[in-house]
């Protein structure tokens, strides 16, 4: 009888809601233009914790899309129009990962899928990326709010 052990490389791809939340907070700031808002007020409507917010928040004030202030009476505002806010610029200030990435296994040298599917795929990658973020600008904070207040 013969044992044979196999190793499993097991990997898992966590999604990155990082995008999604800051463009729920953009949207919640849009949203009720007439009152500031505090970072609990925002976690509520995301469903998650305050500090958590404030660090996406953070990244936002950073990239000068909203207007903060610490403190008790601490607030968040929008720092711009929305239709002057673009889906690209939520995804810039929050330095999102790209939307694909290539794996890291090591390359197997006989293989000549393994030897070049890395740089084919990032070719390929690369141009959807683009193309991901060329339509991302062309979709304001105010389409979304439109959206939003249709339904």
């Amino acid at each position: 009888m013969r044992i044979r052990i196999v190793t499993l490389k097991v990997s898992s791809v966590a999604a990155n809601n990082q995008f999604s939340i800051a463009v729920h907070l953009m949207a919640g700031l849009g949203y009720c233009t007439e009152t500031d808002r505090t970072s609990t007020q925002l976690a509520a409507s995301v469903n998650t914790s305050p500090s958590f917010i404030r660090r996406t928040l953070a990244k936002l004030s950073k990239a000068g899309l909203i207007a903060t202030s610490k403190g008790k009476n601490g607030f968040t505002r929008l720092a711009k129009k929305p239709a002057e806010i673009s889906l690209l610029d939520i995804y810039l200030a929050i330095e999102a990962p790209k939307a694909f990435s290539i794996h890291h296994y090591e390359v197997q040298g006989p293989c000549a899928v393994s030897c070049n599917i890395k740089s084919a795929l990032e070719n390929a990658l690369n141009k959807t990326q683009k193309g991901m973020e060329d339509s991302l600008a062309k979709i304001t904070l105010a389409h979304l709010l439109a959206d939003i207040k249709k339904h």
